[in-house]
């Protein structure tokens, strides 16, 4: 009797049985050797979802850059778009966002953002790291007013432009643009036509965004990491330096070169930035 069939088919049924490992070891094999076999042994680490805030004179489209080098890492990231009607509707609007996200957060702030993820993160267990990218560091009792005007050097006022509006209960309030001739003073390494992407799908900020005092300094509590842009001519970098350094910043990395939207003309510095927050607090 041949043994020919036979001997096929105990090839095509081990060809199978390794197909049917190979498929396994795709699907659940590295969580599996990832996963602890006994006591003592180590948790596989969770990264932390990345919650961006951005500030005024800008949406939440000024991230993309850093958000494709944050993917690229393996970082679930959300923009969270900011109202940039001032503290009392920001900081609760963030706050809302932060509580619908299962696991830790990073949370992340560019410029006016800052002042909101000081007072959104207040007393939110989920967040493990604040990163402050050329932003408002203010402590309870401070107002933007106060900050921006501490130390010489923000040209941003006489570009912005003031526009009437009117709120719901008939009352009449000013947001404030970036003006056409505000390239120096806010992007100044971006080429004119991302300055004109940027300017134009800008969102204005409410002038009284200034004035209210911050309620809240989450980096009293929660650790945090700073950028400072050191070409800005929105926020000083002085500035910048100097409420990092009160927040005891673990650690602040400087761009030389760099205008007050770091996270568009060096989104890979700023990316790594985040990325050690993130490892640092895994």
């Amino acid at each position: 009797m041949s043994t020919e069939f036979p001997r096929r088919r105990m090839l095509t049924a081990g060809a199978a049985l390794a197909g049917s490992a190979v498929l396994a070891a795709g699907v659940g094999g590295p969580a599996a050797a990832a996963a602890p076999s006994g006591t003592g042994e180590r948790k596989p680490r969770v990264k932390p979802t990345i919650v961006l805030v951005h500030g005024g004179y800008a949406d939440s489209s000024c991230w993309n850059a850093t958000i494709g080098e944050l993917q690229h890492k393996g970082y679930t990231t959300i923009c969270g778009s900011n109202p940039l009607r001032g503290i009392p509707t920001d900081a609760p609007y963030i706050a809302s966002l932060l509580d619908s996200i299962a696991g830790p957060v990073v949370l992340v702030a560019h410029s006016m953002g800052g002042t909101v993820i000081t007072n959104a993160a207040a007393g939110k267990a989920n967040v493990k790291a604040l990163v402050y990218v050329a932003a408002f560091v203010p402590d309870v009792g401070e107002t933007q007013g106060e900050l921006i005007t501490k130390f010489p050097g923000s040209e941003v006022a006489p570009v912005s432009v003031p526009v009437p509006y009117t709120k719901a209960d008939g009352t009449t309030e000013t947001d404030l643009y970036l003006g056409r001739n505000g390239q120096a003073a806010f992007a100044a390494d971006l080429s004119t036509a991302d300055f004109q992407i940027l300017q134009a799908t800008q969102r204005p900020f409410d002038a009284d965004s200034f004035t209210f005092p911050t309620t809240a300094a989450a980096w009293r509590t929660i650790p945090s990491w700073g950028l400072v842009a050191g070409r800005d001519k929105a926020i000083p970098p002085a500035c910048e330096r100097w409420m990092y350094t009160r927040a005891n910043a673990r650690k602040v990395v400087e761009v030389p070169t760099s205008s007050h939207v770091v996270m568009l003309s060096h989104p890979r510095v700023v990316a790594d930035l985040i990325d050690d927050a993130a490892r640092a607090v895994g």
